[in-house]
């Protein structure tokens, strides 16, 4: 058992760790650039080490401070929260060479399913969906258009190395093709450092929907249902709901069954998140995050399990506290995410918090590490908090985020809640009538 771990990341996925850890008795170190001193993070840890100044490539990703961090601590093991170094496969590798445990799937998972090439090939090969596509990386616009004649069109070019919407350009026709995929290439070698493209078919009205998978790490792994995030700005989720609106029970339980097989055996360790475009019936898969995703808290509103909980049990060798036939759906669950961004141009709005009141009741979860008189930092995410609700089915759900909203306050800065109390107002979200691209034709006709 640890006795004690550190979280390297920071704001409300950090405080989220140190609650679950907590429970579990386990003590918890905070990693801190000087920007973030006063973070909450910090506040709520046991300890706590500063591990560089503001810019994130000098303190949370800066591995040698992190492993420096824990010898210094005694801490025995490292949750990595998302982003920053969470899906790193050579932080991972350090972790372990230092003997120390990272609490998430293997370096070896963590490659395979970071190249999307070799995760598409992987996923083929272990019984899952995908979209038809090209047979690895497009060399040449010569290529590209042998593969895009033989798909049809339109089709996609995205970057192997590729996350976040960069290196993804869209051909409806040939004569776009040449200018997608030049434009796809230097954008993915710009934000990458690697120029390598490959080619799928371009789905018209697809959902986004993820399965959220575990694996014990000794080959048994289980599924928590999907998860629908297809309302999305620039290929940034903004609202997440379980289940998905569009899932029969029977869907449900065949995509993941194969998902859960397909962890199983793979003998992968920890949370994973499988994602999908879904269409008319069909599932394609994309993707697979091998970490926990910003939208967990959805599914355990639905399943009522800690998720976190689940990771440090499973990197402790102790197997999930639950089987597949333990998990059953409880009501509907949906996800806000609140950024510090300025309407309508959706820019960065950093600033000191003048007064912060955080909604409850039943149902309700504010996951935040906003306090009065914080100042948020310019050099980080501008994810600030996430409001969760659950109801005994979608409209009460939805009627409880409506309310949840109208007592949520954040003052001192710009924030994209108005944004959600305009959505609460349009037909196809209560009627749960949209597909991935819906968001983007409602903000440039109501918020251009």
């Amino acid at each position: 058992m640890f006795d004690k771990i550190l979280i390297a990341n920071r704001g409300e996925i950090a405080l989220r760790v140190i609650r679950a850890a907590r429970e579990m008795g386990i003590a918890t170190v905070a990693v801190h650039s000087t920007a973030d001193a006063d973070a909450m993070h910090v506040r709520m840890a046991d300890e706590s080490v500063c591990i560089g100044p503001a810019s994130g490539s000098q303190s949370y990703l800066h591995i040698p401070a992190i492993i420096a961090a824990c010898e210094v601590t005694g801490a025995q093991a490292i949750h990595p929260g998302y982003g920053f170094l969470s899906e790193n496969a050579n932080f991972v590798q350090i972790v372990e060479d230092h003997d120390l445990t990272f609490i998430g799937p293997s370096a070896a998972h963590i490659r395979m399913m970071g190249d999307k090439i070799t995760a598409k090939e992987t996923a083929e090969k272990l019984g899952i969906p995908v979209v038809p596509g090209s047979a690895g990386g497009v060399p040449d616009i010569e290529t590209a258009r042998k593969v895009a004649a033989e798909m049809g069109y339109p089709v996609i070019i995205k970057a192997t190395a590729g996350g976040g919407g960069r290196g993804m350009k869209v051909a409806e026709a040939e004569a776009k093709l040449e200018h997608a995929f030049r434009t796809a290439r230097s954008e993915a070698k710009a934000a990458f450092g690697n120029d390598e493209v490959y080619m799928e078919k371009y789905l018209q009205k697809p959902r986004h929907i993820e399965v959220q998978v575990f694996g014990d790490g000794k080959g048994g792994g289980v599924h928590l249902g999907e998860r629908d995030c297809s309302l999305q700005r620039r290929h940034q989720k903004v609202f997440e709901e379980a289940p998905g609106p569009a899932i029969s029970p029977e869907e449900r339980a065949r995509i993941g069954g194969i998902c859960a097989d397909a962890i199983a055996e793979m003998g992968y360790a920890g949370a994973g998140t499988i994602e999908f475009l879904y269409e008319d019936g069909e599932f394609y898969f994309i993707e697979m995050n091998t970490r926990l995703q910003v939208e967990h808290p959805v599914t355990e509103g639905i399943f009522g399990v800690d998720l976190v909980r689940e990771q440090i049990r499973v990197a402790e060798g102790l197997g999930l506290s639950f089987t597949q036939d333990d998990l059953q759906i409880n009501g509907h669950a949906i996800e806000i995410r609140i950024n510090a961004e300025k309407l309508p141009n959706f820019s960065p709005s950093p600033g000191k918090i003048t007064q912060y009141h955080a909604p409850g009741g039943l149902g309700v979860r504010m996951d935040s590490a906003l306090y009065d008189g914080y100042s948020i930092p310019p050099y980080y995410d501008s994810l600030i908090g996430k409001l969760i609700v659950h109801g005994r089915d979608r409209p009460e759900a939805l009627a409880r985020l409506a309310r949840a909203l109208g007592e949520l306050v954040i003052d001192g800065i710009e924030t994209t809640i108005p944004l959600f109390h305009a959505l609460l107002g349009e037909e196809d979200i209560l009627t749960g009538n949209y597909d991935i691209h819906w968001l983007e034709h409602w903000l440039a006709e109501n918020m251009s």
